[in-house]
């Protein structure tokens, strides 16, 4: 309950005592100062890492077979391994519940594309419509591929922003006719842009169906590309990535009667298992920015505590007073504790809007590879208000008990 008296004298104390207030309250506000423009660059730094993952789906699964380099069981080492459409759908319905999205892809390099006098060599894709949400490829006009464009085999061109500025600088790229290798027509119905910038915004997407179609591959394709589902955190859904992994390599090396140990043939890669050195990483340089700001508030807090010892020495006989009055020992824990916790609170909320402020005025300048956008959440300044409240009643529950324990007589007798 609000009691305005025992505020007054919270504030009458501080006035008397304004210099070792100051100090204290400081020690206190630059604790919370350190810890969050810490766990701002934590933030940032993680941010960074993200944007250097973000070309591609970060929970994604690239397949690709290559040529034999080992004997086994009877086979020579030189033997070229093909996928199949066949493949892919068998591995679909075997990962199914755990599959977010998935592709088969046939791609060719070098692939001629010409409208009007402009023309280009560029990387041609054959893929499903989900190759949109693995590659995080953003529609700027148009739309993506669909599976009845798949069905039947349309020839239908998706381009990547790069190639719209080669080929279409000043006209509109939607509903025209590109010629690719000098033969085959294709009507562009999207422009997509992409993360990973001026490279993979370089390439044409086409169903797969057509691709394997006008480049006479009958049932062949290069790779198979899918996501995983994501799991609660992030550990999480790089274990299920990983024995995901390890079971379609496991499923290919049995299906091509590959050797064990043939690192080449089959390759199948995890991104996950890539990045999570470097989440691991960021966690740890959180739980240091944490260890290193909570021992700078506790410093700050050892010097609360000390400035109500005093308090409660300097009005020793006022507490004995109070208590021969009738005061209880709760009652006077609680005004120490309150006093405690008024002084940790203001000076911690205080650094606090300094930290956060500094950060939003800084964050637009300090965007590089490797910190982005450094700022606090919300979940976080929660956090440090509520080690706030809880560091002042920690530093202000000794003296509180020693106010609790003093008994009037000797109180009184107190000079």
């Amino acid at each position: 309950m609000f009691n305005l008296e025992s505020w007054q004298e919270i504030f009458d104390t501080i006035r008397k005592n304004k210099l070792r207030t100051f100090l204290t309250s400081l020690s206190v506000a630059s604790g919370i100062f350190i810890l969050v423009i810490l766990l701002g660059v934590s933030s940032g730094i993680a941010n960074g890492v993200k944007e250097e993952f973000s070309s591609d789906a970060t929970n994604r699964i690239q397949i690709r077979t290559r040529i034999t380099t080992k004997e086994f069981k009877g086979l020579n080492p030189g033997r070229r391994l093909q996928l199949t459409n066949k493949d892919y759908e068998n591995l679909n319905r075997k990962y199914e519940d755990q599959l977010e999205y998935k592709t088969s892809l046939y791609s060719t390099w070098g692939g001629q594309v010409n409208y009007k006098d402009k023309q280009g060599s560029y990387r041609v894709e054959g893929v499903y419509p989900d190759q949109q949400f693995i590659e995080n490829a953003t529609l700027s006009d148009g739309r993506f591929i669909s599976l009845s464009d798949n069905e039947e085999s349309r020839k239908v061109a998706i381009l990547g922003y790069q190639m719209k500025q080669d080929l279409f600088p000043e006209t509109d790229p939607i509903g025209k006719i590109i010629l690719v290798n000098n033969n085959i027509n294709f009507t562009v119905v999207g422009v997509y842009t992409d993360p990973g910038g001026t490279r993979e915004e370089s390439r044409m997407f086409i169903p797969i169906k057509t691709a394997q179609k006008v480049f006479n591959q009958g049932e062949n394709i290069n790779s198979i590309a899918y996501t995983v589902n994501m799991g609660k955190n992030f550990n999480e859904t790089a274990q299920l990535s990983a024995q995901m992994t390890q079971s379609i390599e496991q499923d290919l090396r049995t299906r091509f009667t590959v050797a064990p140990d043939d690192r080449v043939a089959i390759r199948v890669r995890d991104t996950l298992e890539q990045a999570k050195p470097f989440f691991d990483l960021i966690d740890t340089l959180k739980a240091v920015f944490w260890f290193i700001g909570l021992g700078t508030i506790i410093a700050g807090i050892v010097g609360v505590g000390n400035i109500m010892l005093i308090v409660v020495k300097e009005r020793t006989k006022e507490i004995g007073i109070r208590k021969a009055l009738g005061a209880l020992p709760s009652e006077i824990i609680l005004m120490i504790l309150q006093e405690s916790i008024f002084i940790t609170s203001l000076a911690g909320l205080i650094g606090l809007f300094l930290g956060v402020g500094l950060l939003e005025l800084a964050a637009p300048y300090i965007e590089n590879d490797f910190i982005n956008n450094p700022t606090v959440d919300f979940t976080t300044s929660i956090t440090t208000v509520i080690i706030l409240v809880v560091a002042g009643a920690i530093a202000g529950f000794i003296p509180a008990r020693r106010a609790a324990n003093i008994k009037p007589i000797d109180a009184l007798r107190d000079e």
